[in-house]
């Protein structure tokens, strides 16, 4: 009896079985986790900053409106001065000597104006007793009447020799700082051409500052609108901060903006007016000046890297109540804090993927486990705050409140 077959099918069996026994069923992977979050809601208001500097309201360059050899200084150099406060003084004697001369000249002019009226006086007398002729008493007059306009240039002349007196004594024009002396006593120097220092104005001083073309036209938009006042308006406040400060503490209020927009830079020069009273701010001060840009608005606030770009659009990942990843475009404002503000896009209830974005994406179920999204403190080297200037002459920031 032949078992060879029998074995052979047993045998055949067998490792099937045994091969079916080995394979195992591929386990299903997990789903990724993400961080999620509502978006934080806050009231925002927007402000433009500028980049600019600060520039003196006045400057004068003092020059003498004599000429002379220059006698005393009577100021110190950087000296804050008042107004009318002796800075010069030009030797006076020459100038002396010409008011003297001038005022004998007036004395002289004087008694031949006295003698002249008193032969008209007597003329008129002879004139009516007959005994001189009438041509002879017009002459007497025209006398008198050429010695009283002696005298009046005599007494022009007096005057102008004191006013070149009174000229050698350089006084400040106005109150300010002055700059350093530029002659020294003993020196000659030349009437309206020698500058012998320049004053500065410091109180108030003014700010200085270039705009770009997009905000100008922002500001012309909403000034239409009404939903701002004009930037020409000088109740219009700024708020400015120095370079090595992290607070806009200085005060002011826009006064200036030019009536034309440079060609080349494509930018439009804005001026603000701000109180010195401890002339601490000086001419050519580096500084940020802000100028609000937006009455406050409600907006939604998500970390900044929860912010991805595809291509022209900015999106945020939001995870639907069935675990699905949506993609959402959203439309972006400043960054206050290392938060953006959200104008547009996502609703108070969206659950916004702020951490884990690179582990999903849009149409697939993810996990997602509680997040926070919460304003972090101030940083002075963020929100445009760092002692460098930044790039841009001007930008657009927010805060909350």
């Amino acid at each position: 009896m032949n078992f060879r077959p029998a074995r052979d099918a047993i045998l055949m069996l067998l490792a099937f079985s045994l091969a079916a026994c080995g394979k195992k069923e591929k386990p299903t992977p997990p789903l990724p986790t993400v961080m999620v979050s509502v978006p934080l809601q806050k009231e925002v208001t927007d402000w433009d900053d500028f980049v600019g500097r600060f520039e003196a309201e006045n400057q004068v360059d003092i020059r003498p409106r004599v000429s002379g050899y220059l006698q005393t200084i009577g100021f110190k150099d950087g000296q804050v001065v008042t107004k009318g406060q002796l800075l010069f003084v030009i030797d006076p004697r020459p100038y002396q000597a010409t008011v003297d001369q001038a005022k004998a000249q007036e004395a002289r002019a004087q008694a031949t104006l006295t003698n002249a009226k008193t032969a008209l006086d007597r003329g008129q007398s002879l004139l009516t007793a007959r005994a001189i002729s009438q041509e002879e008493f017009d002459t007497r007059q025209a006398a008198q009447r050429q010695a009283a306009a002696d005298l009046a240039a005599t007494q022009a002349n007096v005057r102008n020799a004191a006013l070149n007196l009174g000229f050698t004594r350089v006084t400040a024009p106005m109150a300010g700082r002055v700059s350093d002396r530029r002659v020294a006593i003993g020196n000659l120097i030349n009437a309206d051409s020698t500058v012998l220092t320049t004053i500065v104005s410091l109180d108030p001083i003014r700010f200085a500052f270039d705009g770009s073309e997009a905000l100008y036209l922002k500001y012309q938009r909403d000034n239409r609108g009404g939903a701002r006042k004009s930037s020409r308006d000088t109740s219009n406040p700024v708020l400015i901060r120095l370079q090595d400060e992290t607070q806009y503490r200085w005060k002011g209020r826009m006064d200036f903006v030019d009536n034309a927009l440079n060609t080349q830079s494509g930018t439009i020069r804005g001026r603000a007016e701000v109180a010195n009273p401890g002339n601490f701010l000086t001419p050519g001060m580096f500084g940020h000046l802000r100028l609000l840009g937006s009455a406050p608005y409600k907006a939604f606030l998500v970390p900044d890297q929860a912010v991805l770009a595809d291509q022209t659009d900015q999106i945020v990942y939001v995870l639907g109540a069935d675990g699905v990843v949506q993609q959402r475009k959203v439309d972006t404002g400043p960054d206050i804090d290392g938060l953006r503000v959200i104008r547009t896009g996502l609703k108070p209830d969206d659950k916004v993927v702020i951490d884990g974005m690179q582990r999903v994406r849009p149409g697939a179920k993810a996990k997602g486990a509680p997040g926070k999204i919460v304003l972090k403190p101030v940083d002075p080297a963020a929100n445009g705050l760092a002692s460098e200037p930044p790039p841009a002459a001007s930008a657009t920031v927010s805060e909350t409140r």
